[in-house]
């Protein structure tokens, strides 16, 4: 198959698949609390490390915009070597096996038993390698489909929020039962992947026909696999699966990742078929474009008659009506109030989501779940991540363009449903973390779908990639306080003093209803962005 866009976004679709080892913190936990002698408020402490790792993304956009922001800078068969995505992939595979093998040495007793400070250091550069990964995979995938930006996102989003459960899937089917396993898994798994796929993902400034329905094909995909795994944890909680059993349906889920090559097969036959030779790009589409009287209309009338352009024009011209008056810089973004309320609400929504999945081994251990159980529900946290993420912004631009609806209003709405999600947790009746991790989960990934788009439609596109990694420090800040300051002290303050363990309800109780205060403020906080910027959304209204 010949090199193209469509392959490029496979690859780093099978990347991202591989690349969220951070969400599977919560199986391994246990292990390195027993084997290093953790109490909670000390593993609070490194998981945040995780936290920073895997959210302080700005040394990774720096160095794609060193190495990979002008893809027509060298031309020919091989002037991919001379720079491109992949070199960012390959410092992320670097930190990847580099973190989690020490971290595996360490724990095997392979190493002696390190000081703490040595092991947040393997934690934070094992899942640091995560936002090289993500902003290789996600910015060339951007630049490759810049008419779709925000479907691509999500597509790229979406599948990194189910790589957790995916993840969990593998280490069951080779090595269930053993954590440590699943760390020097996590140090050879996405290393390889990432090493075999990334010289594929590569910048193809080259037009396509029926894109969006292309993309929709990689979108259905990924709620099919989702649905799969959601299914196949179940089954696997109510009937105990033969070894055969497993394998098969291990095979079966590398056949449904194994399925995004179908539609990119598909696509690039399309372009080869219907594409006329003569277009280099899409701009040659169109001509004598006038400018438009107002920023609210819509003129597409200077089109050819060329089927299914209009489509995209009109999303390029509607999309470029959520634009501020003045594209602002870093440091402008961060004179506003504006700013401050976005990062203020993520800490309590991103913050409050993470100090959940950190925590949530423990607290099903509280509550007398088995090892199955509590894999069970950082595999849930996945896909509901995912379904955030996915839905999030899909939803969000709905309301937005039919119905004038300010996409801030959704943050509103989510961090409403999270501070519901962390009263049933505190609650402690039968089923309450299931049902609580789910609302928790959805509404924690979509967070990660509103927040970058709102940084856009506020602050402009010109520098969304710094000011948005700048506001997502706020999920690591806001973890550190809830995780280690709040759950962690009030856990290991409940502690019997054996093994520094707690069993019962009252373990956590406290903790997340000091939580759902915190998410509740940040309604209160983002119910103030939705008010000062209605007027901005509200001549979307217009068009």
């Amino acid at each position: 198959m010949e090199s193209s866009k469509w392959l490029a976004a496979v690859a780093s679709i099978w990347i991202q698949c591989s690349s969220g080892a951070s969400y599977t913190f919560g199986i391994y936990s246990p292990v390195l609390k027993s084997t290093q002698a953790y109490d909670q408020s000390t593993l609070d402490t490194v998981s945040v490390f995780k936290d920073i790792g895997a959210n302080a993304g700005i040394l990774s956009g720096l160095l794609y915009t060193a190495v990979a922001a002008n893809p027509t800078a060298n031309r020919g068969r091989f002037s991919f070597l001379h720079g491109g995505p992949w070199i960012v992939h390959l410092a992320g595979a670097v930190q990847c096996f580099a973190g989690y093998f020490f971290m595996w040495l360490a724990v095997t007793g392979i190493i002696h038993r390190p000081p703490v400070a040595v092991m947040s250091l393997f934690m934070f550069i094992a899942a640091h390698a995560q936002t090289f990964l993500n902003t290789a995979n996600v910015v060339a995938a951007v630049q490759n489909f810049p008419d779709h930006s925000g479907t691509i996102v999500g597509i790229m989003k979406g599948f990194l929020g189910l790589s957790g459960a995916i993840l969990i899937q593998v280490y069951q089917t080779l090595s269930n039962g053993h954590p440590s396993s699943l760390i020097l898994m996590l140090a050879l798994l996405p290393t390889i992947v990432t090493l075999m796929l990334m010289f594929l993902v590569r910048v193809h400034q080259t037009p396509s026909r029926n894109e969006e329905k292309h993309l929709h094909g990689f979108l259905l995909l990924s709620l099919v696999i989702a649905a799969y795994l959601l299914i196949l944890r179940i089954l696997e909680n109510v009937f105990v699966f033969s070894q055969w059993a497993t394998i098969i349906t291990f095979l079966v889920l590398l056949a449904l990742l194994c399925s995004p090559i179908s539609v990119a097969v598909k696509a690039q036959r399309v372009d080869q078929e219907r594409l006329p030779p003569s277009i280099t790009s899409s701009s040659s589409l169109l001509i004598d474009e006038p400018e438009l009287e107002s920023p609210n209309k819509l003129d597409v009338g200077y089109l050819r008659d060329y089927d299914e352009v209009p489509t995209d024009t009109v999303q390029r011209k509607a999309s470029s009506i959520l634009q501020p008056d003045e594209q602002k810089n870093l440091w402008q973004a961060m004179c506003t109030i504006d700013f401050w309320f976005l990062f203020v609400a993520m800490i309590c929504g991103m913050g409050s989501g993470l100090a959940t999945i950190n925590n949530i081994s423990q607290i099903g251990e509280s509550l007398g779940y088995t090892t199955l159980a509590r894999s069970t529900l950082v595999s849930f946290w996945s896909i509901w991540n995912f379904l955030g993420r996915l839905g999030a912004g899909y939803v969000s631009d709905i309301f937005l363009l039919r119905r004038g609806w300010p996409r801030p209003l959704f943050m509103v709405f989510t961090l409403a449903a999270m501070t519901v999600g962390h009263v049933i947790i505190a609650s402690g009746f039968p089923g309450n973390l299931y049902v609580g991790s789910l609302l928790v989960g959805i509404c924690y990934g979509s967070q990660w779908s509103l927040m970058p788009t709102i940084t856009k439609e506020i602050f402009g596109v010109v520098h969304m990639g710094t000011i948005f990694n700048t506001i997502s420090i706020a999920s690591p800040v806001g973890s550190y306080i809830l995780s280690v300051r709040v759950i962690g002290y009030i856990y290991d303050k409940e502690a019997s003093g054996e093994g520094n363990s707690c069993f019962g309800t009252h373990c956590f109780m406290l903790s997340y209803f000091i939580l759902a205060s915190v998410s509740l403020f940040g309604v209160l906080v983002a119910l103030t962005l939705f008010y000062r910027t209605r007027r901005f959304y509200s001549r979307v209204l217009l068009c």
